[in-house]
């Protein structure tokens, strides 16, 4: 089974995409897909879209796990960020895959064991587990590997 993981942004949005094979993670790729911010916001969100779209058709992905979005320190960021999630939700549902949301209190848990854990603690599990030799950066595609992880975990029937 192959899962992509995305952490949704507008001028940042990871993503990572793993293969689950048996008990075993592996890493097929990880990366942001990144916006100017000088751009108009629908540019940007095209960008997603057209970005999201080229992976999807590139590593056929069976599932789509995404960041849910449950609480803002910004208030600024809450509307972009929700609209870049949206997009990420349209291209799923265009592609067929089927979404699964997952907080990163529960990306930190089926990570590092801790919902309270440090982005370095995430990091440093992220490339334990899929065996990469060296720590994903940036954090925004750390964490959609961390998404995507914690979607093989949490669903193994699925995720087989």
């Amino acid at each position: 089974m192959i899962i992509i993981g995305i952490d949704p942004g507008t001028a940042a949005t990871g993503y990572g995409i793993i293969k689950k094979e048996e008990d075993r993670c592996r890493c097929l790729s990880y990366g942001v897909i990144e916006t100017f911010s000088g751009s108009k916001q629908e540019d940007r969100l095209q960008k997603i879209n057209t970005e999201l779209s080229a992976l999807i058709k590139k590593y056929h992905p069976n599932v789509l796990a995404v960041e849910s979005l449950y609480f803002f320190k910004n208030s600024r960021t809450a509307i972009p960020v929700s609209q870049a999630k949206g997009v990420i939700l349209m291209v799923a549902s265009q592609k067929k895959l089927p979404v699964f949301e997952y907080t990163p209190l529960q990306a930190k848990m089926a990570t590092v064991g801790y919902g309270r854990a440090e982005k370095k603690q995430v990091q440093e599990m992220v490339k334990i587990i899929l065996g990469l030799d060296e720590k994903p950066r940036p954090d925004d595609a750390s964490d959609a590997l961390a998404i995507a992880i914690c979607c093989a975990t949490s669903n193994p029937e699925r995720a087989k």
